[in-house]
């Protein structure tokens, strides 16, 4: 039992030591603290930041000292349980994380589609047959590549969508869709 609290101690002087020192709070509102570098971040995001002169932050700190005393009242009165925020913060969680997903593997996709010539010119020969245009080949170039490619993207996504769904377990019970 010594060994194990011995142990503890030493591990528990180790990991203290490899902190850095806490930083210093720039403001204090209740059991809240603010830090230097968290006012920065705060600041740099907001309009106050325009006019970045010592009254300007005054009065953002005042403003974020405002919102911080509100914010306490609402989890005093145990409004961050309230059902209807919890599925507010859910819904947000949720189209905030589907909108970096989608954006990300957008990105990944739109980096690797390439048009080659041959493809540009063969739509084009297809949209000159089928009487779809009577314009030459240099006027159409950007447009038909534009169109290739948005149409290789929307393929590619589809495909990883799909590969989603094939790598998935999904059961729907649909004598439950049917109910009203």
């Amino acid at each position: 039992m010594r060994k194990y609290l011995y142990l503890l101690l030493v591990l528990m002087f180790m990991l203290g030591c490899g902190r850095a020192p806490k930083e210093q709070a720039l403001a204090k509102i209740n059991s809240y603290e603010i830090t230097k570098a968290e006012f920065e971040e705060e600041f740099k995001a907001s309009p106050y930041s325009r006019n970045d002169t010592l009254a300007s932050r005054r009065e953002f700190l005042e403003t974020l000292i405002d919102r911080k005393l509100i914010l306490q009242d609402a989890q005093k009165q145990g409004l961050d349980k309230n059902k209807s925020f919890l599925k507010m913060i859910e819904r947000f969680w949720e189209q905030s994380l589907l909108k970096l997903t989608l954006e990300t593997k957008s990105e990944l996709i739109v980096a690797s589609v390439k048009i080659s010539d041959k493809n540009i010119e063969e739509a084009y020969q297809k949209m000159v047959k089928e009487g779809k245009t009577n314009k030459t080949y240099v006027q159409m170039y950007s447009q038909i590549k534009w169109e290739l490619t948005r149409l290789k993207e929307t393929q590619m996504m589809n495909g990883w969508i799909k590969s989603l769904r094939q790598k998935a377990q999904i059961k729907i019970d649909s004598k439950l869709l049917d109910k009203k």
